[in-house]
């Protein structure tokens, strides 16, 4: 069986101790907060289904950190360009692709989102697809919520998506450039 090696991180946050898997090329593979590493490592496994993975754990800033810390600190654009790799199926790529490109300081519904795509019947497909983006925050899932505006369902927490939600809107109504 091949091995994948990443690095992993571990650094504070406003939100709790975050995660942070990159690979070599400092490619964002994983962001995940520490109360749930072991959801992160069941997904990485399934993610990786065909490899061992091994996590070696720096203490170096890698891009991603530091991108992830300005944006706490209130420049909510410097998550944009980080590069990422998922190995996500086809649908679940073109969803995840579709949450990057949901403005900052904006929401859209689950039904929004499946239509942007081009697939207005695929509402829970995309909810799930949703519930399995392995890069929280640089793939903004938390940016989906219900059809009534209600915090629906995340990954980290339904806090977590309360705190990033409204720090976002809250940034964007301050200095919407």
């Amino acid at each position: 069986m091949p091995t994948e090696t990443f690095q992993l991180e571990r650094f504070p946050t406003p939100t709790g101790r975050m995660l942070v898997v990159n690979d070599e090329q400092e490619r964002l593979r994983f962001i995940e907060w520490e109360d749930h590493e072991e959801r992160m490592q069941r997904l990485l496994t399934r993610h990786y289904r065909k490899a061992a993975i091994v996590l070696r754990e720096v203490t170096r800033k890698s891009a991603a950190r530091q991108a992830l810390e300005a944006y706490f600190a209130g420049d909510l654009e410097a998550i944009g360009g980080l590069r990422t790799t998922t190995t996500g199926t086809n649908f679940q790529r073109e969803v995840w692709g579709a949450l990057r490109r949901i403005p900052t300081g904006r929401t859209l519904s689950y039904g929004a989102l499946a239509t942007k795509i081009g697939r207005p019947a695929a509402v829970r497909a995309v909810g799930l697809a949703n519930g399995a983006n392995p890069i929280a925050i640089v793939v903004p899932c938390h940016r989906v919520i219900g059809a009534n505006s209600s915090l629906t369902g995340y990954g980290g927490g339904i806090e977590r998506k309360r705190w990033l939600v409204q720090h976002e809107v809250s940034r964007y109504l301050v200095d919407p450039n």
